[in-house]
């Protein structure tokens, strides 16, 4: 059980689609970045955002990756964690690192919202691999006859058995 205490949420837009890394014991550790903003803002009205990692561990007993498999980059979520320290030695010297652990997730968007991002990513894309590949050289054809290449060489001339 944690302790409330010691938990804390925000609401963001991811800034990429969640990395999954699987365990030996079939458990996954799955990363995610997440743009929050600042409860105030600049002399020029702007708002400052932060990019904060987070991470999440899905047990070995869940399907796929639970609910991290329904979000991608640019999803707006709300994430309550609790922050970790991770302390271990490196190179003779001490390292603390803090460490956002993700307890829950809530999408802030309907699927269609979501599902229509998604859509437009892999349309852009698509366009882009294209353009790549109109762009890119023909290949150049084969010769019909193969080069001959010389048996004798100087390393050949050079071994006591030949």
């Amino acid at each position: 059980m944690s302790n409330p205490n010691s938990t804390a949420s925000v609401i963001g837009r991811l800034a990429n689609d969640p990395k999954v890394f699987e365990n030996k014991d079939g458990s996954k550790k799955v990363m995610l970045t997440a743009f929050v903003d600042r409860g105030y803002t600049d002399r020029q009205g702007n708002r400052i955002s932060d990019a904060l990692p987070f991470e999440a561990f899905v047990r070995a007993e869940t399907q796929g990756t639970g609910p991290f498999a329904h979000v991608h980059k640019g999803d707006l979520v709300g994430l309550s964690y609790e922050p970790r320290l991770n302390r271990y030695t490196k190179n003779g010297a001490e390292v603390f690192e803090v460490k956002l652990e993700i307890q829950n997730i809530s999408f802030l968007e309907s699927r269609a919202t979501t599902q229509a991002r998604l859509a437009e990513r892999v349309t852009k894309a698509e366009a882009q691999n294209q353009n790549l590949q109109a762009q890119a050289p023909a290949p150049v054809a084969a010769a019909a006859a193969p080069v001959a290449v010389a048996h004798a060489s100087a390393v050949d001339e050079q071994l006591p058995f030949s």
